[in-house]
Formats: C-alpha cells, structure tokens, sequence
C-alpha cells in the first residue's frame, strides 16, 4: 500500500488459508481510537484487524495482509465461513451505536476510499467483494452501521452502486443468492440488507421498497 501507514502490530493473528476475496469495513465501537487500538493490540482481547483508520484519516496497520488478522467471528459469505482467511479487514473509528452512531468525518472516508481503491487494484476485486460486518453477521453485527456513506464509496467505484435492473424471486433466495446467510431468520437477514441498502428504514420488514431493492442487487449478484 502506498498511502503512508503508521506500524502498530498486533499479535493477534494466524496463517491465512484463503486468498483474498473480500474487504470488510467495521467500526470500531469504542470511545475513541487509542483505545479501538489498544484493545486490538491486547493479546488477551484475541481481536484484530489488518488496519484503523483514525477520524482524521490517519492510517494504523495492525496486521500484514498476507496474514490472517481476527476482525469478522462467526461470519458467512455466499458460503464462505471462514471470512477472516479471505478478507481485509479495516477498522474505522467511531463510537458506533450505543454512543448515538455519529457521522463519520469527510477526512475518514477519503482515506477509506483510497484504501479500498487501492485493495481493489492489488486483489483484482470488484465493487461487491466491498461488504459491511453486520452483511456477514446479520444479527449479530451492525456495523459499520447505516450511517456509513455507502454512496460516497460507490460513487467511487470502490463499493457496488445500486443496480438499475432487476432480478425476479422469493426474496430468501435472492438474498442468499447475493451472499447472505439465511440462518438468523428473514427478518433478521433484511434488517442487515436494510442497514447497506435501506438505511432510512431498518426494521426487517419486507415493504415493496425493500423487495425492489433485493431483486436489484441480486440482479449482479
């Protein structure tokens, strides 16, 4: 990566036994980012990530991408379970949800989308391999949260802009067939495809606007 980093290794890491085929984003969902750092540089918190970016745009990296950092848990992707071998996780800091989701800073989300311009480009992956943890954890995870500027990195060619066309069917299998898993239940599965595509209405509920919006992203799925 040619964006200038600051080392801030971690221990928490293994062999990587996937190549690399997702980027996942997460916030940190801690007070401030010393301490999203420090906890990741814990031995005893067995967390990770490859690297942080600070709000104003400082990039950290805790991990080397030809290792197996320890960011995404229990996670599943269009079957795939072990999405710590096959993605790079970055770690964005903000307090998250239970200290009211505040915005994320302009400066924040231009490193981001450098960051991810640049995976992209090195891991020849296209806009849908860019997913959110609660994509991969539906459920369980919810973030990096429905206000992350989602539009801002498609506008960028860095995350998948919403499709114009359409893919017809029932809305498990169509959510499926993009890459969720199916076992948290449908309603819990469309609150997480809310969160990246509906992000004005999280409930779970499968309303016309909602179904749409499915069979449009399943339609490059």
């Amino acid at each position: 990566m040619k964006l200038p980093v600051i080392d801030a290794p971690s221990p928490n890491f293994n062999a990587r036994k996937r190549p690399v085929s997702l980027v996942l984003l997460h916030y940190t969902g801690m007070k401030d980012g010393p301490s999203a750092l420090a906890r990741m540089r814990d031995k005893a918190a067995q967390v990770s990530a490859h690297y942080m970016v600070e709000e104003d745009g400082r990039i950290y990296r805790l991990v080397a991408e030809e290792s197996r950092a320890w960011h995404a848990g229990l996670s599943s992707w269009k079957g795939e379970r072990d999405i710590n071998s096959a993605s790079i996780g970055i770690e964005i800091v903000n307090p998250g949800h239970e200290m009211g989701l505040p915005d994320f800073p302009a400066a924040q989300i231009d490193t981001v989308i450098a960051m991810v311009r640049s995976l992209r480009a090195r891991y020849g992956l296209p806009p849908e391999a860019v997913i959110g943890h609660s994509d991969v954890a539906p459920g369980r995870k919810v973030d990096p949260g429905e206000r992350f500027p989602w539009d801002r990195l498609a506008e960028a060619g860095c995350a998948l802009a919403l499709p114009e066309t359409r893919r017809a069917g029932e809305p498990a299998a169509l959510l499926k067939q993009i890459g969720y898993t199916m076992e948290p239940g449908l309603a819990t599965v469309v609150e997480a495809f809310q969160r990246r595509w509906r992000p004005e209405q999280v409930d779970g509920k499968l309303d016309p606007l909602t179904r749409e919006r499915i069979e449009r992203v399943a339609s490059v799925a």
